[in-house]
């Protein structure tokens, strides 16, 4: 159990490190954010998607970017099963709080 908070932990603080500027210009964060994990593998081709809009509103913030979001597709397809569950149902959580994506 102890690796599996570890590991969710390690996503979350990947997650707020790129949440506000690859998200800032979606209608809805938490949808995107779900997009991004909700099946047994990180969905790459949204990633790629969202980060191509960044890269071209602010290209110089989004080269940096590009190797976070690509550690975090890695980090969660390692994780098992129930960790990838408990970060879905965190951001669930999170969302029906009415609280914003940072």
């Amino acid at each position: 159990m102890h690796t599996r908070h570890a590991s969710v932990r390690a996503i979350v603080q990947q997650v707020q490190a790129v949440a506000p500027a690859l998200l800032s210009a979606t209608r809805d964060p938490h949808a995107d954010l779900l997009t991004l994990i909700w099946g047994p593998q990180f969905d790459r081709q949204h990633a790629m998607n969202l980060w191509a809009r960044l890269s071209q509103r602010q290209p110089a913030q989004a080269m940096p970017l590009l190797t976070v979001l690509l550690h975090v597709g890695e980090d969660f397809d390692r994780m098992d099963r129930g960790a990838q569950h408990w970060l879905r149902r965190l951001v669930l959580r999170h969302r029906a709080r009415g609280a914003t994506v940072h």
